[in-house]
C-alpha cells in the first residue's frame, strides 16, 4: 500500500489527509455533541438528528440567497447570521418535538428509535417538498475562498480553518453551560437522580426541553459547517447519523472529553485510509477497529459514572 511513495510524498500525504480528517472531525464533533447531549443525558435515541442538522443547512443556504439579492453589502459576514438562525431554527424544532413525542416515550429508548426513524422520513419529505429534490450549494464570502501555503506541497483551505476554529470555540462554550453554569448543574442534577431533582425544585420537564433544543441547535450549527463542505439535499443527515452514534458510542456516552477523543480517532483514521483505498473499505475497516475495542471496553473509552 505504501510501496508506491517516497518518503517525502508520504509525509506530505500524512499531512494533508490528516488536515482533511480535522475537518471532517470538526463536522463529526459539531453532530456528536449535539447528539451526546440528547443521548448521554436523556436517554433519547435520536434518528432524526441529521435531519436537524440539514434543516441548519437549508437555513444557511436561504441566508446566503437573502444577503445576495437584497443585501449584496454584507455578503461577507452573513455566515456569522446563519449560524444564529441555524441555532434558532434547529432549537425550536427541536423543543417542538420533545413536547409533541419525546416527553411521551422518555425510559423507553427502542419506542424512541422508531418514533425519531419516522420522524426523520417525514422532515426529510417536508425538506423535498419545499426546497426540491436536487442538492443545493452555499455561495461562501470571499475570504473563505483559497488555501493557506504551508509549504511546497501543502494546502490546507481557509474554510476548513474557519470550520475547526468555530468547532472549538462551541466545544469550549458547551463546556462551560454544561459545567460551569446553574442550568447545567440542573441537567447533570436530573441525570443522576431525576426524582430527587425534581423533590428540590428542578423542573425537570423544562430542563429536558431545554436539553433537547440545545442538542438539535448544535446540530443545526453543525449544518451550517456542513455547507462549507458539501452540498445540501433532503437526504445528506443521514450520511453522517450512523457516524455520528459511532463516535458517541465508541466516546461514551455523556462524556464531552470521550466525545472529542472519539471523533478524532475515528476521522483520522477514516482520512488515512481513504486515500489508499476505497472509502466504502475505510469505512468497513474503522468500523471493525471500533467494534474490537468495544468488545474489550464496551463503556467507551470515557465512561461517566453517575449514582443510580
Amino acid at each position: 500500500m505504501f510501496g508506491d511513495y517516497s518518503i517525502g510524498d508520504l509525509g506530505s500525504i500524512f499531512v494533508m489527509q490528516g488536515f482533511a480528517g480535522l475537518i471532517l472531525f470538526s463536522v463529526y464533533v459539531l453532530m456528536a455533541l449535539g447528539l451526546a447531549i440528547i443521548f448521554g443525558q436523556m436517554g433519547v435515541i435520536n434518528m432524526a438528528h441529521g435531519e436537524f442538522m440539514i434543516l441548519g443547512a437549508y437555513v444557511t443556504w436561504m441566508t446566503s440567497n437573502l444577503f445576495q439579492a437584497y443585501l449584496p453589502g454584507l455578503f461577507a459576514g452573513y455566515f456569522f447570521l446563519a449560524m444564529i438562525l441555524a441555532f434558532v431554527a434547529s432549537g425550536a424544532l427541536g423543543m417542538l418535538v420533545e413536547w409533541v413525542l419525546i416527553r411521551h416515550l422518555y425510559k423507553r429508548p427502542l419506542d424512541t428509535l422508531l418514533a425519531t426513524w419516522g420522524l426523520s422520513l417525514m422532515l426529510q419529505q417536508a425538506y423535498r417538498s419545499v426546497f426540491g429534490a436536487r442538492e443545493v450549494g452555499v455561495e461562501l464570502p470571499q475570504w473563505m475562498l483559497g488555501s493557506l501555503q504551508v509549504t511546497s506541497s501543502i494546502e490546507v483551505p481557509i474554510n476548513g480553518v474557519f470550520v475547526m476554529c468555530l468547532t472549538v470555540l462551541i466545544t469550549i462554550g458547551v463546556a462551560y453551560v454544561m459545567y460551569k453554569s446553574r442550568w447545567g448543574r440542573q441537567v447533570r442534577a436530573v441525570v443522576q437522580n431525576r426524582i430527587m431533582a425534581g423533590a428540590v425544585g428542578i423542573n425537570t420537564e423544562k430542563v429536558d426541553r431545554y436539553t433537547f433544543g440545545l442538542g438539535c441547535g448544535i446540530a443545526g450549527v453543525a449544518g451550517s459547517a456542513f455547507t462549507m463542505i458539501g452540498s445540501t439535499g433532503p437526504t445528506s443527515g443521514q450520511l453522517y447519523i450512523v457516524d455520528t452514534f459511532l463516535v458517541v458510542v465508541f466516546g461514551g456516552a455523556a462524556s464531552l472529553l470521550g466525545t472529542i477523543a472519539s471523533a478524532f480517532s475515528i476521522s483520522q483514521t477514516q482520512s488515512t485510509l481513504e486515500f489508499f483505498m476505497s472509502g466504502s473499505m475505510a469505512k468497513v475497516l474503522t468500523l471493525l477497529a471500533v467494534v474490537g475495542i468495544l468488545m474489550l471496553r464496551p463503556q467507551g473509552l470515557f465512561a461517566l459514572k453517575v449514582r443510580k
